[in-house]
C-alpha cells in the first residue's frame, strides 16, 4: 500500500475488512457506506447449497457472497478507505486468506440471534494479529445486551472495542468505521 512521507501513522490507502457470519448484513454494510457501486459478487442459493449452508435465522435470505464485497471511501485528497466484505460461509471462508493480506484492521458484524456466527472471524482475526471491533447489527427481531454481555459471550479480551449499529444505514455504518480507525489509532500508539 502506498504510503505518504513516513511521517504519517497509516498508509494513505488503507484495507479494510466486514466480516462476519452468513447473513449478518455485510454486504449491506458495504453498500450502505460505499461512495461507488459496490462490486458484489452474490449468487442466488440454490438446492444445492442444501445441508451445506446453515440457514437458520436467515430462512428468507435468497443470494450468498461467494468471493467479496468491494467498496471504496475516499476520506480526502491522500487518503481513501477500501472495504473488503468477506463471504461468511464457511465453504468459501478460503477467500479470508487472500482478502486479508494487507488489511489494516476488520470490522466484525454480530447478530445476537446468531451470536456464535461471529466466532470464526474473531479467532481469525486474532490468530493474525489483525485488530478487530465488533459491531453488533441490531435485527428490528433481536434481543438487545449490554456491551459487558456481548463482550464475556464472544470471550474478548477488554480492549477491543464492542458497538451497536444499523448496517442499512450510513450513518450508523460510518460509525463504525470511525470506531475502527480511532481503535486502530489507539493501538499503534501503545507502547
Amino acid at each position: 500500500m502506498p504510503y505518504n512521507d513516513g511521517s504519517e501513522a497509516f498508509p494513505s490507502a488503507l484495507k479494510l475488512l466486514i466480516a462476519g457470519g452468513f447473513g449478518v448484513g455485510k454486504t449491506t454494510f458495504v453498500g450502505a457506506v460505499s461512495e461507488i457501486e459496490p462490486l458484489r459478487t452474490e449468487e442466488l442459493l440454490t438446492t444445492a447449497s442444501v445441508g451445506t449452508d446453515k440457514l437458520t435465522g436467515v430462512e428468507r435470505k435468497s443470494t450468498t457472497t461467494v468471493a467479496m464485497d468491494f467498496g471504496r471511501i475516499t476520506i480526502s485528497r491522500d487518503h481513501v478507505l477500501y472495504l473488503f466484505g468477506t463471504p461468511g460461509q464457511e465453504r468459501f471462508w478460503f477467500m479470508w486468506d487472500e482478502l486479508s493480506v494487507g488489511a489494516m484492521g476488520a470490522v466484525v458484524l454480530a447478530d445476537t440471534r446468531r451470536l456464535e456466527d461471529c466466532f470464526p472471524a474473531v479467532d481469525f482475526f486474532e490468530s493474525r494479529g489483525i485488530e478487530f471491533l465488533i459491531a453488533v447489527n441490531e435485527f428490528e427481531d433481536a434481543l438487545r445486551y449490554q456491551v459487558d454481555d456481548v463482550r464475556s459471550a464472544l470471550d474478548l479480551k477488554p480492549d477491543i472495542p464492542v458497538i451497536f449499529c444499523d448496517a442499512r444505514d450510513r450513518r450508523s455504518a460510518t460509525g463504525v468505521l470511525i470506531d475502527l480507525i480511532k481503535h486502530l489509532l489507539q493501538t499503534r500508539i501503545r507502547p
